[in-house]
């Protein structure tokens, strides 16, 4: 009986742990305390020592008062070592690599996680001036070329229901730094089916990314090139549109058509 009663124990306690995991994956917005009790219908000393475990072992997330909590790093490194064996990074190794052979700059691949657009795959350069990501890495959508075509797939309402302030968070000096701003931009996005960042994330780095499409139509990930400045040149742009742009086709094709 003591036995059975413990094994018990220990399935309940895993099965808390989890319902905070996938509640939190599930939000685009972190929680407090009390909404992740109410959400699970669990008593908030019970749940604060999950959080306080989850949050030393990297899997959850706070803000400087511990009140706020989201998915920390660790998830995204679980998550990552998975997603590099799923179809849509597979077949980016494959595609990617046919564009650094030709014009030798790098190649990424994103989703959206939350506000911030997650990088889960990349081709390097051989270039010795290069911008130089890893994997897991976040940096905020409005301020990349590949967060901006993800956030195209949303309509202007679901954009500021996103960001509720007007004032945007700068990386560099040339960072859109108003909502309505990127309203704008992300409409000109929805047309061209092309995106830009010209040293809006990295001082020095511009880069193109197009959007990868499901069998719905719907922009599931995104795919850029990025290039120093200083090697960035007309022929050079168009060639990166045109290669991006048939990628993109491809990779949809094949994960989500075939």
């Amino acid at each position: 009986m003591t036995e059975e009663i413990k094994q018990s124990g220990t399935v309940k306690s895993a099965d808390r742990v989890l319902d905070i995991i996938e509640l939190l994956a599930s939000e685009q917005e972190p929680m407090n305390l009390t909404e992740i009790s109410r959400a699970l219908a669990m008593p908030t000393s019970s749940i604060y020592k999950i959080i306080k475990n989850l949050l030393a072992r990297g899997y959850l997330e706070s803000d400087e008062q511990e009140k706020q909590f989201r998915l920390g790093y660790k998830i995204l490194e679980v998550g990552t070592k998975y997603t590099q064996n799923t179809n849509l990074v597979n077949e980016f190794q494959y595609v990617s690599q046919r564009i650094v052979s030709e014009i030798n700059e790098a190649v990424y691949l994103s989703i959206r996680n939350g506000k911030n657009v997650l990088y889960i795959a990349e081709k390097q350069s051989l270039q010795p001036i290069r911008f130089v990501s890893h994997l897991g890495m976040q940096l905020p959508m409005h301020a990349t070329a590949m967060g901006k075509m993800l956030l195209s797939q949303l309509s202007d309402a679901e954009i500021e229901q996103l960001y509720p302030e007007e004032e945007l968070g700068t990386l560099t000096e040339n960072t859109i730094h108003e909502r309505s701003s990127l309203i704008k931009e992300v409409s000109q996005i929805r047309e061209e089916k092309l995106a830009y960042s010209r040293s809006e994330s990295v001082q020095g780095v511009h880069c193109i990314a197009v959007g990868i499409k499901n069998s719905k139509g719907q922009i599931v990930a995104a795919m850029s090139i990025s290039i120093p400045q200083s090697r960035v040149t007309d022929s050079l742009w168009d060639k990166v549109k045109e290669l991006l742009t048939q990628a993109a086709k491809e990779l949809s094709y094949k994960i989500y058509f075939q």
